[in-house]
């Protein structure tokens, strides 16, 4: 059960009690007003002025003092009600001047709750390096933020590390961004020795676990002796929604240890607890700074509306076709280095053909993808028919506030000429320089959107389709143009990858767990075809039948950073004899671990009958995978874009019925 979830069933017990109830609490002569309120709206209580004035007061005192790790609490609450900049301005300056790892990422933790992403490439970096001082912390850090880049530092960790307190906070990263083999390690350690290696198990729980943890979590608590393990136990309980642990909660606010009053406070906020209320409110008087924090920021949590649940999805047709623009397509998402979601796509005009006038356009969003601001034009249409396929990337890892953010794109003259092109922001995406052409060769140069990758190296491969023209020949060949130097100079590989009938189309490319590159293609042979290159794109094995069938049209291949599995996204339909193999629907995911020689926990991501799904792209974000992909309307030929973000542990639920294996 989600956090959120907790909140509600907390409120529907007071709502329970009194349609609506008035609390009264006297704190400073101030008074915290708490209320229930109807069905149908989330429980809160209405903090006086006074009280959050002091809740503001508390957080900026201990900021700015000399208790380190109080501080950076304070600085997560002073981030949470929308003081940031004021937060970086005062850490900024001592990261700069801070030589203790274990500080360093606390200093970087909060750095990236306030916007600065940039800062992951700190606990990244400290958790990697064995000598470091400060793993645990790094790794706390990232699953406090829910980031693990590519996630290979921390899954070497837990495969290898001895060190369990390191192993666990790793495996509390993975696990929040979906590996649930990293879930299960946690909750095997419920029942270790020592005592810590159990109680930070136990903590981890209460906000990865769910209900089908309450009763190993009861025993462990029975069997604790002390105060201060016993009561991770009991917080993750209450905040897994079991009653016996929300009472517990609510007598360690009173516990003489002023650590556990600490833990106490920070779970009553996570879970909306209004029986704490008045409890918090004498907390803001304590005489620990920790204590005080923690109080505030429960005060102030449970006072807002309940945090959007972290597992929900979110679906948002955030390009809707018209009269006017019948098609928008092939769309490409990049996170920028502030958090938020940039979204371009391409906007054609006066028709739906491949050769209508078209543009590329952009929005962007602040909220993970629930709301988006207004549309604004990344690239007009330089060609005699238009610009399409848009592709955002980084063009180096880790991302700095000095690596550059490429826009590539396609320019279309005629049936003969079709080029790649990139532009690239040194400022977040708000603008973006000179075009470079990529496909210098002639001919009819096809890329699909989302669909440039950055090697481990730092290459950066283009896949491309060519023909020499579309109208007359149509049969295409794959390959890759390379850049070695972060997009501002590009060559053509030296081998080309050719396929029956029309041949090797709308090539994606990925880099393997041995180094190799895998290419998979578009065919019209009834299934997905895949060559390898030894040489990081230059030159290609023969094509051969991938595991997987699939119609005449695109799919999207990633690597799931968590849990280091392949994560497909295709058409899992094939109809020999029908136009292109089959009509484009359902559009479907499935995970392999070995590779892609097999494929499991196969989902379909659409069913409608009457609609049809294409060019999909996907970014990891946090713990979510982030979506796009066209829907048409088959009534109205309208193509959409439609924006769709899932926690990744979506991908690894049970497979539903209406979903079949599709291995070969």
């Amino acid at each position: 059960m989600s956090i959120s979830a907790h909140r509600d069933r907390i409120a529907a017990s007071s709502i329970a009690v009194c349609y609506v109830m008035t609390l009264l609490v006297c704190c400073n002569s101030q008074e915290v007003h708490a209320q229930s309120v109807s069905d149908n709206e989330s429980a809160r209580f209405h903090l006086a002025s006074g009280i959050r004035e002091q809740c503001l007061r508390i957080y900026r005192e201990v900021l700015n003092s000399d208790d380190f790790w109080p501080a950076m609490h304070a600085a997560e609450a002073l981030t949470d009600v929308g003081f940031g900049e004021e937060v970086r301005e005062v850490l900024l300056p001592k990261l700069a001047v801070e030589s203790n790892d274990q500080k360093r990422c606390g200093l970087a933790r909060e750095l990236i709750r306030t916007g600065d992403r940039t800062k992951v490439t700190i606990l990244l970096d400290i958790v990697a390096d064995e000598n470091s001082n400060g793993r645990v912390h790094a790794a706390e850090s990232l699953y406090k933020v829910a980031m693990v880049g590519n996630g290979q530092a921390l899954r070497a960790i837990l495969d290898n590390s001895n060190d369990t307190q390191l192993q666990l906070m790793a495996a509390g990263a993975l696990a929040r961004c979906g590996s649930i083999g990293a879930l299960e390690f946690i909750r095997n350690r419920l029942d270790s020795e020592p005592a810590d290696v159990a109680r930070t198990a136990a903590w981890l729980l209460g906000d990865l676990g769910d209900a089908s943890d309450i009763k190993s979590l009861q025993t462990a608590a029975v069997g604790a002796a002390a105060p201060t393990p016993r009561c991770f136990f009991e917080h993750a309980l209450a905040e897994l929604g079991d009653e016996s642990g929300q009472e517990a909660l609510r007598r360690n606010l009173a516990d003489a240890d002023p650590a556990v009053r600490a833990y106490a406070a920070a779970s009553a906020g996570r879970i909306g607890d209004l029986q704490s209320i008045g409890q918090l409110a004498r907390l803001l008087e304590n005489s620990v700074p920790d204590v005080q924090v923690r109080a505030a920021q429960a005060l102030i949590g449970i006072s807002n509306p309940p945090p959007a649940d972290r597992l929900a999805e979110v679906i948002n047709d955030v390009y809707i076709a018209n009269d006017a623009h019948p098609r928008y397509s092939e769309g490409s998402i990049v996170e920028l280095t502030d958090g938020s979601l940039l979204y371009a796509t391409t906007e054609f005009a006066g028709g739906s053909s491949d050769f209508a006038s078209a543009r590329i356009v952009s929005r962007t969003s602040h909220d993970g993808g629930r709301t988006w601001d207004k549309q604004r034009v990344l690239q007009e249409n330089i060609g005699e028919k238009n610009v399409m396929s848009v592709t955002l990337r980084w063009l180096a890892s880790p991302v700095t506030s000095e690596t550059p953010l490429g826009m590539f794109y396609l320019v279309k003259n005629a049936h003969d000429d079709l080029k790649a092109y990139v532009r690239t922001s040194t400022d977040n995406g708000q603008t973006f320089g000179k075009p470079t052409l990529i496909s210098s060769n002639p001919g009819y140069h096809v890329m699909n959107n989302d669909r440039v990758t950055l090697l481990s190296s730092g290459r950066l491969l283009a896949p491309l389709a060519t023909t020499s023209n579309i109208g007359s020949e149509n049969h295409f060949v794959s390959s890759c143009y390379i850049s070695d130097d972060q997009g501002k100079t590009w060559r053509a590989g030296v081998w080309e990858v050719d396929l029956p009938q029309r041949g090797a189309m709308e090539p994606e490319v990925i880099e393997m767990d041995d180094g190799k590159v895998a290419m998979i293609m578009r065919t019209q042979l009834g299934h997905i075809a895949i060559a390898y290159s030894p040489d990081k794109g230059d030159t290609w094995t023969k094509p051969v039948a991938w595991s997987v069938k699939a119609p005449e049209a695109p799919a999207t291949l990633r690597r799931i950073p968590a849990t280091g599995d392949l994560l497909l996204i295709w058409n899992n339909v094939y109809e020999e004899g029908e136009d292109h193999g089959g009509r484009r629907t359902p559009l479907t995911a499935a995970v392999s671990s070995d590779g892609g020689k097999t494929w499991s926990h196969v989902r379909n991501l659409e069913t409608r009958s009457d609609q049809t799904y294409a060019y999909a792209s996907v970014v990891f974000v946090n713990d979510r995978a982030v979506m796009t992909y066209y829907v048409r309307d088959d009534r109205s030929g309208w193509i959409s874009s439609r924006f769709r973000s899932l926690p990744i542990s979506w991908f690894y639920q049970p497979v539903p019925v209406e979903a079949t294996a599709t291995n070969q």
